[in-house]
Formats: structure tokens, C-alpha cells, sequence
């Protein structure tokens, strides 16, 4: 006789790939008690910078079961996004490729909300809730004790034989699943990441100090740049790919076959002065569904600002 537990576990892997997922793992929902000190030694180091809400809810962030009452299982899942094609002018500022479509948020709480209604209808009524890179959730974390990667020394998930370029969400549920093994840690000796981050934001291996990352300077950062790191953004307009880019891992990166994720046909051609002179009505038509809009047509022309008058500088 078929084990229960196997039996939901075996079908709700099943779904996600159905779903499009690239991949499904499962992990108890528990304390994460050897991430708390990790996590708040990096909060008392400030590494968050202007993220504030990384120091809310404390507790939630290391116990799903704070989250979603009853939860005993974390289902992790992961989505590629690596595009196919990139921007062509070598020359024009880079949008970092998570951005390039519709934005990841709802693209994956559409799926989510799909797989938690295929649940409830084959095994019956099961609570649980869809996470998104939107609330108190350790997604690296989750997904890494589910099996589907390890954590790189640049902190992100890496998975054999796929890379790192993916989203990561998770549905906690109150059901009982069977949990997956974590993998080995698969970086050797390798430090090419440390080495090409051109801001040193991965401090040491496996810690990563946001102030200095180019992502969060270009889309966190509400301010100006500071003016130290004009010579270190590497004409990256709107997050970054450095570290994913030189990630011998990433080599065996496929594209996406999430046709929501292709970019608007007019951005890869857009030539460096046509974003100098990008209109809000361009921003608008090009970025309409992405996740630039996080940084606004205002935060994507001061970081544009940014590296033009670094590039008259130097001329």
C-alpha cells in the first residue's frame, strides 16, 4: 500500500512541473535554528542598508509555522528565467535578466494559487499559503533543505545542471509531506564571483554586505549612488548579473520556455543613447508588466544620470 504521505508528495511534484516549475522540493516546516544567529549577526552589521523590513518579524522568518497555523511542510519550487536572447548594444546600460518580462511576482502567484487549488481538490481541505519574495520567508534556505541547490559563496541558490538563473517560492501547507534531502555543496575552490564583483560586496564567502551590491544600489537604494562606486557599476542600470554571469555553474543555464518572461522586442535593440533619452511614455510601453517599475521611470533615469555623467567623466 502506497504510503499516504508519498502518495500527496508524489502528486504535488507532479503538478508543479505540470505548472511550468522547473523544479519541486519539500521540507519540514520547523525553526530554523541554525540560521538565527547568522541572521541577526548580518542585521547587527548592517549588511541590510535601507531594507528595514529584513529586520521585521524576526520570528516569522525563521519559523514557517508562524506564518501558516499548523504548517508541518514547506513546498519550495523553483522557475527559470534565463532568457534566450540579451540586449544587443554592448554599450547601453544593462537591465539584469530577472527583469527583462513580466514581472516574477505575478507570473508565480498565478501558478501558486493554481497548484494550492489542485491540492485542495485531490486530497481535500488543506490550508497553506503562496510566498513570493513578499513576506518573512528564507527562501534560499527552504529551497536549499528541499534539495534543489546549494548556496553559493556569492549567497545565491545554485543547482546542477541548471545554474542559478531562477526564481525561488514556496507554498507552506498544513499537510504532512514527504521532506527531501539537502545536496552537497558543489563551489570547490572556486572564488570566481568574489573575484568579479566589481564593489566587493560578497565580503567573504557566503556573506554579502547589500550596501556595496550593485542591485541594491540601483534598485533599493532611494538616493543617489554615492559617487565612490562611479567607477564600479560596470553600466548596470537596474540590478545585476556579474556574479551569476562568471558562475561556472550558469554554463549549463537554458532559456526560459515562460514566454511571459521574453523581453519587450524594443528594449534589446535600444542603443545606449536611446536609454539616455528614454521617455516616460517609452518607460511606460517597454516596462509596463516588469520589475523595473520597481525603481520607477524617476529611480531608473537618476541611476541612467548616474552612469552617463561617469561616462562624460571619463571621456
Amino acid at each position: 500500500m502506497i504510503n499516504p504521505k508519498q502518495k500527496y508528495t508524489d502528486f504535488i511534484k507532479a503538478e508543479a512541473l505540470r505548472l511550468g516549475f522547473m523544479s519541486c522540493g519539500i521540507s519540514r516546516a520547523e525553526f530554523l535554528e541554525e540560521q538565527a544567529p547568522l541572521l541577526e549577526e548580518w542585521l547587527n552589521r548592517n549588511y541590510q542598508g535601507e531594507m528595514r523590513w529584513m529586520e521585521n518579524h524576526f520570528d516569522k522568518r525563521l519559523d514557517p509555522r508562524k506564518l501558516v497555523e499548523g504548517a508541518r511542510s514547506v513546498v519550495s519550487v523553483l522557475l527559470n528565467y534565463h532568457p534566450e536572447k540579451i540586449q544587443r548594444d554592448p554599450e547601453a546600460p544593462k537591465i539584469a535578466k530577472y527583469a527583462y518580462g513580466e514581472d516574477y511576482h505575478f507570473v508565480i502567484k498565478r501558478k501558486l494559487k493554481e497548484l494550492l487549488n489542485r491540492i485542495k481538490e485531490e486530497i481535500g481541505e488543506v490550508n497553506g499559503r503562496a510566498f513570493v519574495d513578499s513576506a518573512p520567508v528564507m527562501d534560499r534556505e527552504w529551497a536549499r533543505r528541499a534539495g534543489l541547490g546549494w548556496i553559493g559563496k556569492h549567497t545565491l541558490l545554485l543547482t546542477k545542471g541548471a545554474g542559478s538563473f531562477y526564481f525561488i517560492a514556496e507554498l507552506i501547507l498544513d499537510l504532512e509531506l514527504e521532506p527531501d534531502n539537502p545536496v552537497a555543496d558543489h563551489c570547490g575552490n572556486c572564488t570566481k564571483c568574489i573575484e568579479a564583483c566589481p564593489t566587493d560586496a560578497i565580503v567573504q564567502p557566503y556573506l554579502l554586505d547589500s550596501n556595496k551590491c550593485i542591485s541594491y544600489l540601483t534598485i533599493e537604494l532611494k538616493d543617489q549612488i554615492p559617487a565612490r562606486y562611479s567607477d564600479q557599476m560596470e553600466n548596470w542600470a537596474f540590478g545585476c548579473d556579474i556574479c551569476q554571469d562568471v558562475c561556472p555553474w550558469n554554463r549549463f543555464s537554458k532559456p526560459t520556455e515562460e514566454t511571459v518572461f521574453e523581453p519587450h522586442p524594443d528594449m534589446l535593440g535600444m542603443k545606449a543613447s536611446e536609454w539616455q533619452e528614454i521617455t516616460e511614455e517609452v518607460f511606460q510601453k517597454i516596462f509596463k508588466k516588469s520589475a523595473v517599475k520597481r525603481a520607477g521611470y524617476k529611480g531608473l533615469k537618476q541611476n541612467l544620470y548616474f552612469l552617463r555623467d561617469h561616462q562624460e567623466r571619463k571621456s
